[in-house]
């Protein structure tokens, strides 16, 4: 099952990158997550698992699908990613991912501590750490992406010369 679900991960995630729909591309980044989240699930982090399929799965992605439907993407924007998706302009990020993938690799493979730590953590511990210690910060990222949310309204309403998006 831990392989289906790595396969399943990968796949999609090559589909979601590749799609030029935006819908369907965000369909498949939600089933790559999900089958992230079994992968946790599989490997018993059970409260990782949790928070993959509430937080990203379920808030994150449907904030995705309302900024698509929002900005009300159509045959312009295919035309643009089907040019952005030539061969010659997948050579850069490729070389990137190969070194980044080497140099993962290699620090798997060289390090000395080679054992997990299986200490479990409770949402209680999470919960103080997430907002007591990193409060400011965890404020600071909701800012952040609502701020996100209100440049994409912008934008999407300064695309259509000024009248609201329906």
């Amino acid at each position: 099952m831990f392989y289906f679900f790595c396969s399943l991960a990968i796949i999609t995630t090559l589909c979601a990158i590749i799609h030029t729909n935006p819908i369907h591309m965000l369909l498949y980044l939600i089933i790559s997550l999900l089958s992230i989240s079994s992968i946790y699930f599989i490997i018993g982090a059970y409260f990782v698992g949790a928070l993959q399929v509430i937080i990203y799965t379920g808030a994150i992605m449907v904030l995705f699908v309302f900024v698509v439907m929002m900005l009300n993407l159509g045959k312009i924007t295919e035309q643009k990613e089907r040019k952005w998706l030539k061969s010659s302009m997948w050579v850069i990020p490729t070389i990137i991912s190969i070194l980044l993938l080497i140099f993962i690799i290699a620090s798997i493979i060289t390090t000395n501590h080679k054992s997990i730590n299986n200490k479990i953590f409770d949402a209680k511990d999470i919960g103080i750490s997430l907002f007591g210690h990193y409060g400011l910060l965890v404020e600071f990222i909701s800012m952040l992406l609502l701020a996100s949310l209100l440049v994409t309204l912008h934008i999407g309403r300064k695309n259509n010369q000024g009248k609201l998006v329906k």
